[in-house]
């Protein structure tokens, strides 16, 4: 094996990539849309859609699979223990966050977002191409061990109880309108009792090629907000997929980061979880 993992930490940039396209133990992986990988797409990219990603239960609808879920999505990608993965989409890092938290669940950590996703690749002027690339499966694949799931999950029961007890720091990062429960998306508007809202796609510069802004910017603004970075955090949205960027993010800014993969899907559609609407005391 080559240093491949000592050059491509958890976010790079796209020119990072490039010396690397081809290799055998690089996998890209594309969370566009379809119709944006089929018009173009980075060399040797495979596209996998967002449904290999969630499991829906009767009150969830993004919810971590279940084993043979898992077991699906490790054959979709066709990765084996020593593979490094690289991944992408179309809308600055949500589906793309969301794919490498489910492989962390697993204890998969060779995982690397691009900043900025296919749009700061075409920004860069770099190849992309039509062609979707075949791959002979592996004999080796990556085994579902979920014995790392509770560093990066948290689900409702705990949740509740933590919330009951004021122990916990939560990251709404659905909209504003959402997070006031002026826009219903469940049976109840809303958000958790205590958590304060930081909307995913601020941490987006559109100028940039929706690359982040930087790190020190919005660390600045979360502690603005009264998040205390030293202490956990717990991210949430409606159905894991824009927090799946907040994941990434916490990672990023070193903060003890866990998801909450019920989200408001969950809570909101419960008759008997706590909220609160309008706007939270400041």
């Amino acid at each position: 094996m080559t240093d491949i993992d000592f050059k491509l930490g958890l976010l790079i940039e796209p020119e990072q990539l490039v010396p690397h396209l081809g290799h055998e133990l690089i996998r890209v992986i594309d969370l566009s849309r379809a119709s944006v990988y089929e018009q173009l797409h980075i060399p040797h990219a495979i596209h996998l859609q967002p449904k290999y990603l969630v499991a829906q239960n009767e009150q969830a609808n993004g919810v971590l699979p279940d084993v043979e879920g898992l077991k699906a999505l490790i054959e979709k990608l066709n990765i084996s223990p020593q593979h490094h993965v690289v991944v992408y989409d179309d809308e600055g890092g949500a589906w793309a966050g969301r794919l490498i938290w489910n492989l962390h669940c697993l204890g998969f950590t060779r995982t690397s977002l691009i900043n900025g996703g296919i749009h700061a690749w075409l920004g860069a002027s770099l190849p992309t191409t039509t062609d979707v690339e075949t791959f002979i499966p592996i004999r080796e694949r990556v085994q579902v061990d979920l014995n790392a799931v509770q560093q990066h999950r948290i689900e409702y029961n705990e949740l509740l109880e933590q919330v009951q007890e004021h122990n916990i720091q939560l990251w709404d990062c659905r909209s504003h309108d959402e997070y006031i429960g002026l826009r219903l998306a469940a049976r109840r508007g809303g958000h958790i009792p205590n958590a304060m809202h930081f909307e995913w796609s601020t941490a987006l510069n559109r100028e940039n090629h929706l690359k982040l802004h930087s790190l020190e910017r919005t660390q600045q603004r979360l502690e603005q907000l009264g998040f205390d970075l030293q202490q956990p955090v717990v991210v949430y949205c409606q159905s894991h997929h824009r927090s799946g960027l907040a994941y990434i993010l916490a990672r990023l800014l070193n903060w003890q980061v866990r998801a909450y993969d019920g989200a408001w899907s969950e809570w909101g559609n419960r008759l008997d979880s706590p909220i609160i609407s309008g706007e939270s005391p400041s």
